[in-house]
């Protein structure tokens, strides 16, 4: 099989968890948005998005699924089954509808706005993404403030998909360090050097720096 990703968040997702679990996949890295590339990549994904796992049959896209397709293939239970797998659901839909995009509000507006010349930042979107990353880490917090990892006693997909924007955050600014447990819960994903540094001895190039 075949990643096809980049830097951005959710590609970037993608590969930490193939690197995670030792996944055997081959790692290329794509542009599906360049110039003259579009009828190249929108056979394998119509929204033109990454990440993309190709293998046997279809190709397979979103970052999720990818990770359901990967843990499975190796064994693992990274991506939770059994009694613990509602609870594994429930935070990947809380987390994206809540934590994950409060983070990604405004990271876009500091971050992808500004590398990939989009306007100007919308403070109003700043504001109402700072109000929602608030309430949602708050909440994160305290349930932190109970347990290790959000779903049993190991890491799972749900730590790594809540933490999707986190590794960006010198560019969003958002508070993390107001939150102890939360603050502590992502020290440990960065101890994991898939987590980490998932790009490590791929040809990536890097995002396109942000205007000086």
């Amino acid at each position: 099989m075949k990643l096809l990703f980049s830097r951005n968040p959710n590609p970037r997702l993608a590969v930490a968890v193939a690197r995670h679990l030792n996944a055997e996949v081959d790692f290329e890295f794509a542009a599906p948005m360049a110039p003259g590339q579009r009828e190249r990549y929108r056979p394998l994904n119509p929204n033109l998005l990454l990440p993309i796992l190709l293998g046997p049959g279809k190709s397979l896209w979103e970052a999720d699924a990818i990770a359901c397709r990967l843990s499975r293939d190796a064994g693992a239970d990274f991506w939770r089954t059994g009694d613990d797998e509602p609870e594994m659901v429930q935070w990947l839909s809380w987390g994206k509808e809540n934590f994950a995009r409060a983070c990604d509000m405004v990271h876009f507006e500091r971050g992808t706005k500004q590398r990939y010349g989009l306007g100007a930042v919308d403070r109003q979107r700043v504001e109402e993404g700072l109000r929602r990353f608030g309430t949602s880490a708050a909440l994160l917090d305290a349930e932190l403030s109970k347990r290790a990892w959000l779903v049993g006693d190991s890491v799972s997909y749900a730590d790594f998909r809540m933490a999707a924007f986190l590794p960006f955050n010198d560019v969003a600014g958002l508070p993390l360090g107001d939150y102890p447990f939360l603050e502590r819960w992502y020290g440990q994903l960065e101890k994991l050097d898939a987590w980490r540094d998932p790009f490590k001895g791929l040809d990536a190039p890097a995002l396109p720096p942000l205007p000086g």
